[in-house]
């Protein structure tokens, strides 16, 4: 078997997505999630121009190999454009490997460890009133783990705070520009009001629903000390990106004085950038998404490495992955011994009618389906249809001007 053909799909319905279509000589096609928010098209120009040459003539079976020829002979390595780029390839040809053996992958992956896949939603408001109609809005989906997130006041924008139906990255425009969004930020104003919204949280919702909250990198790691400590007596599922996670140091100052578990790494693209978070046990969950780590083989081997020291996966899943990057996640967990929890933010109607996938939702758990491969089939001509929209993800600045941390 080789491959023949390599498509680069770029296709925006609602929000953009690049996904690699490879097919065989016997007419089997496979699916990769190679979509990088904010900067799409470079990952489609390292694809189309670099990799897709090498692709062709090969065998997709030879998925190891093809990985490490890809990693290893740019010379350059590592980084989120050669990392997603890279993960598209791996994706699909294990979508590929999977529907030859007529199998859904996660049976590939050693079979299931479990029956379904814990899932958790995202709750946030500009004020506490709001905040709980969000929490009740989840709870009726029947989301049964919930991120927290609201407004601060005095503060104009707040990451992962927007308004019903629509989306924080939305980008401004300005004389037919497209510009990033702004938003503002005051770290003593953040970290005096968040607890008393978890206090609030849990007496509205009981002590048992499990929550947890994003800082989104925005504290150095004796801020972060400081919240985790604050938080202790609200029992959070975790605390995410509490301080810029490159600074791998930094997490032991945090671990130190507090107890509340850390969840980290989506902006992580390999193995390296967590070598002494796991290695010292400085973090409970590892954050890393299939699409931006260089896809399946990666980061099975990441989790493999993390269950040496007692952590646990959470794959990143926002909007911004793709149905096919969250369907190969949803093979992953569902065969990982090490499994803690899924993000999963779904998609809109159009998203899922570009991409037909055969994950289901349900009681706040994910399902891979039975489907062989991943599970997710391409409508070209509805993709063609909604063209790509340059649009960028949000900035952050203090209330003084300078450019902080998103």
């Amino acid at each position: 078997m080789k491959i023949v053909d390599a498509k680069v799909v770029v296709t925006s319905p609602g929000r953009n997505f690049v996904t690699l279509q490879l097919t065989t000589d016997e007419g089997i096609t496979g699916l990769g999630d190679a979509t990088l928010n904010g900067r799409e098209l470079s990952v489609v120009s390292y694809l189309r121009d670099h990799v897709v040459p090498l692709l062709l003539g090969t065998d997709p079976h030879r998925i190891e190999d093809t990985w490490q020829s890809l990693y290893r002979g740019a010379y350059w390595r590592r980084g989120p454009v050669t990392m997603a780029a890279i993960a598209a390839v791996d994706v699909a040809l294990w979508d590929i490997k999977a529907k030859v053996a007529g199998l859904p992958l996660y049976q590939l992956l050693g079979g299931a460890s479990r029956d379904r896949v814990r899932t958790y939603g995202h709750a946030n408001g500009t004020s506490i009133p709001e905040l709980f109609d969000s929490v009740r809005a989840l709870l009726e989906q029947g989301y049964q783990s919930i991120r927290i997130q609201t407004g601060v006041p005095g503060l104009k924008a707040v990451y992962g705070v927007h308004a019903p139906g629509a989306h924080a990255a939305n980008p401004t425009r300005l004389d037919q520009r497209v510009l990033p969004a702004v938003e503002d930020w005051d770290t003593g104003a953040y970290l005096r009001h968040i607890p008393s919204v978890f206090e609030a949280v849990r007496n509205e919702f009981g002590p048992d629903l499990p929550l947890l909250h994003d800082a989104h990198h925005r504290l150095t790691p004796i801020q972060a000390a400081r919240l985790g400590k604050s938080l202790e007596p609200y029992d959070l599922f975790w605390l995410e990106d509490c301080t810029p996670a490159e600074n791998q140091d930094g997490l032991r100052l945090v671990r130190e004085h507090t107890t509340t578990p850390l969840a980290i790494g989506e902006v992580f693209n390999t193995v390296f950038d967590y070598q002494t978070l796991v290695g010292e046990q400085l973090i409970d969950y590892v954050r890393s998404a299939v699409t931006h780590f260089g896809g399946v083989s990666p980061l099975r081997k990441l989790f493999d490495y993390a269950a040496q020291h007692q952590i646990k996966s959470a794959i990143h899943g926002p909007e911004d992955i793709s149905p096919v990057g969250m369907a190969a996640a949803i093979h992953l967990d569902l065969a990982i011994h090490n499994f803690g929890i899924q993000e999963y933010s779904g998609h809109t109607d159009l998203t899922n009618e570009v991409f037909r996938h055969a994950y289901t939702f349900s009681d706040g758990h994910l399902h891979p389906g039975e489907a062989p491969g991943i599970g997710v089939e391409l409508d070209a001509e509805l993709a063609a249809a909604h063209p790509y929209q340059q649009a960028y993800l949000p900035t952050n600045r203090l209330q003084d001007g300078t450019v902080h941390d998103w």
